[in-house]
């Protein structure tokens, strides 16, 4: 019985710190979603692929923050929005970082309009740069979003769009 009780704390834990660790940001992500034109839940799922929620985390390539975002995408974000002056190390703000972040999504989405679902391609142009999807916009790949997945070069970054879709679905759905 006190094993049971135990467990079931332990359980009880686990559960409200990852509920809180998915839910503190939302307030955030929803207004960068919103000022950029963007589903809240889609902008979610790419802070949970690229940082399980986060803020402190740096990758390999320079990547900072929630939606891991590059020094030249911070750059571009902060001009746009007439920021001045603008240091990359700003995006360990949880905020700053989800504008950024939402805004140069928003870009990639629109890049891609011309497609039968702009999604995929933006998301492989956000994990694996825009060189290396214009190297997969061959034939029907160029307006094709399946085919467009099927010829990506980088297992990775096919596992990465499935992932955020997935992802998007289910915060979508509430399901989280």
């Amino acid at each position: 019985m006190i094993l049971w009780i135990v467990i079931s704390l332990d359980l009880a834990v686990l559960f409200y710190w990852r509920f809180r660790r998915e839910h503190r940001f939302d307030g955030i992500i929803r207004a960068a979603a919103t000022e950029y034109g963007l589903p809240p839940a889609l902008v979610k799922a790419v802070v949970w692929r690229e940082s399980r929620f986060d803020p402190t985390v740096r990758g390999s390539a320079g990547e900072i923050g929630l939606m891991q975002v590059m020094e030249d995408a911070a750059l571009e974000w902060a001009t746009a929005e007439r920021i001045s002056p603008f240091k990359h190390e700003l995006l360990f703000d949880p905020a700053t970082n989800t504008q950024a972040g939402a805004y140069y999504l928003a870009k990639l989405l629109k890049r891609y309009t011309n497609t039968d679902n702009p999604l995929p391609y933006a998301l492989a142009d956000y994990n694996a740069g825009r060189g290396n999807v214009l190297g997969w916009l061959k034939g029907a790949a160029a307006t094709n979003s399946a085919a467009f997945v099927a010829t990506i070069g980088f297992p990775s970054t096919r596992a990465y769009i499935q992932s955020v879709t997935n992802r998007y679905e289910q915060y979508r759905k509430g399901l989280h």
